[in-house]
């Protein structure tokens, strides 16, 4: 006869099958291999020195090799579990991602995999110094080697109608260059309409006398900890570090990390910054505890991780309740804020502004960045440009969306590090994060006083919902179906539209 403890433990087993149960045993060594390349990873931008870079890439790619070599130890118990019928949704979840994970590891030679990892290393310490020195043609050669392997990994994996399709499926499963050119053509125009007539009436600043105040680093450290601990991100599950380029990373759910910049003035670069990595790690901290250490213990996509960190960033924010809420935090740790009331934070916060930084966009303008590296992931991949001539291509297309031309290579094409690498399908995702920000936003409001939340700073019942919606499931569900789950309909850009329009010109 069962325990009591033995009956309630079966009932909240989400994987009561035994075959699933295996498959979630065999994938551990295969996640332990992953995260652990994770860590070196962080550790490349946030640690290592330069001469580590062919010593570092030598024993990533050794690991990538381990990790394929690894998953293979699945495919018996994979094969066998496809047959099943009567699997719930948490095992179809397992199946489909292992399904997922074989696809890229089976089709992808080791000796491709091994070239990839080496050359991203490399290419990414040349990227930091042709960055400084604004020198694209010192990193041009390793971008190229790099467009090569991603045509040749394309092919292995195979596609239809694009090669780019096949690179978009890494990021975002099942999402393809026409729902990608859906979303921009839709994007784009609405986009343009908002920004002419803001810019004409003048209904936000372009600048502020703010952005050209000087701070102490160790002030601005001390605010952006107390905005994670305002936003409730557990100290002991937590860390931020400094890098070149902010990003998030996770160990495991109990160890999440994010890193920022400082870079001395305009103090909003670095505290929002802060806010959007914090977006991205509130997720993973979210992600049903009972998933971990299992193929669906991840999220969704790589769109919606975005969506998180641009509805912290954005919708929360830059809100008018965020200001008013840590105006008084801001004043006591930059002195120089003591002349501004909230109405002038708000500005400074909400600058409206064609900018050539894709991380220091406003929220008008932030899409046309990522439909301007779209178009030029496109173009390299069917050979219609080549690396010789994105440079070129950049500045002018540039001017034509935004009006304004960078004056060198650090400022426009070398200013992210997504290319060297390797990660090509990445950049489409975030727009795709700020349509789903919107669609947040649009039924967030449903259930919550979100104005008054915000400006109590109770920020659990917002985090509370993102749980229900969206955290809890991890890659349970195909971002497509999480989507029509949670919101009721597919990805739709006028929600975004809706929300800048309510914000921008209402």
């Amino acid at each position: 006869m069962l325990s009591q403890e033995s009956v309630q433990e079966q009932k909240t087993d989400l994987f009561p099958n035994p075959t699933i149960r295996e498959l979630n045993e065999k994938y551990k060594p295969f996640l332990a291999l992953a995260r652990s390349h994770a860590l070196l990873e962080w550790d490349l931008e946030v640690n290592m020195p330069e001469k580590g870079s062919t010593s570092r890439g030598f024993i990533m790619a050794q690991l990538a090799l381990l990790v394929q070599i690894n998953l293979a130890n699945v495919y018996p118990t994979l094969e066998k579990a496809g047959t099943l019928t009567d699997l719930n949704d948490y095992e179809k979840g397992v199946v489909r991602m292992l399904e997922y994970h074989k696809k890229f590891f089976t089709r992808i030679p080791p000796n491709l995999l091994e070239e990839e990892q080496k050359l991203a290393v490399e290419a990414t310490v040349v990227w930091r110094e042709a960055r400084k020195k604004s020198d694209f043609k010192s990193f041009q050669p390793l971008l190229e080697k790099m467009i090569d392997i991603k045509l040749r990994e394309a092919e292995k994996l195979g596609y239809e109608k694009h090669p780019y399709n096949a690179l978009l499926d890494l990021y975002e499963e099942q999402v393809t260059v026409d729902d990608m050119d859906a979303m921009f053509s839709r994007l784009i125009p609405a986009l343009k309409s908002i920004l002419e007539k803001v810019r004409s009436e003048n209904r936000f600043v372009s600048s502020h006398p703010i952005e050209l105040e000087s701070y102490e680093t160790q002030s601005l450290v001390n605010v952006n900890r107390r905005l994670t601990e305002l936003l409730g991100i557990p100290k002991d599950r937590f860390r931020m570090d400094i890098s070149t380029h902010p990003f998030m990373t996770n160990i495991s759910r109990d160890d999440v990390r994010i890193t920022t910049r400082y870079e001395g003035k305009d103090f909003a670069k670095s505290t929002f910054g802060t806010i959007h990595e914090s977006g991205h790690g509130i997720y993973e901290l979210q992600i049903e505890e009972k998933l971990e250490y299992t193929p669906i213990g991840v999220a969704a996509s790589t769109a919606f991780h975005e969506s998180q960190s641009r509805f912290w960033e954005n919708i929360v924010g830059r809100s008018k309740a965020f200001v008013s809420l840590v105006t008084p935090m801001l004043k006591d740790e930059l002195n120089f804020l003591g002349k501004y009331n909230d109405e002038e934070l708000y500005k400074y916060f909400n600058r409206v502004r064609p900018s050539l930084i894709r991380v220091e966009a406003d929220e008008l303008t932030y899409n046309f960045h990522i439909a301007l590296r779209y178009d030029l992931e496109k173009k390299l991949l069917v050979g219609d440009i080549r690396a010789s001539e994105l440079p070129s291509t950049w500045n002018e297309t540039m001017q034509d969306y935004l009006g304004v031309k960078p004056e060198n290579d650090a400022e426009g094409v070398l200013q992210d590090i997504h290319w060297s690498g390797g990660s090509f399908g990445y950049f489409p995702t975030y727009s795709l994060g700020n349509v789903l920000a919107g669609m947040i936003w649009h039924n967030i409001r449903n259930d919550i006083e979100l104005d008054k939340t915000i400006r109590n700073g109770d920020f659990a019942p917002i985090k509370a919902w993102l749980y229900e919606k969206i955290h809890k499931y991890g890659a349970t569900y195909p971002p497509k179906e999480l989507t029509k789950r949670s919101f009721g309909e597919s990805f739709n850009p006028d929600r975004l539209v809706q929300y800048l329009e309510w914000k921008y010109l209402s």
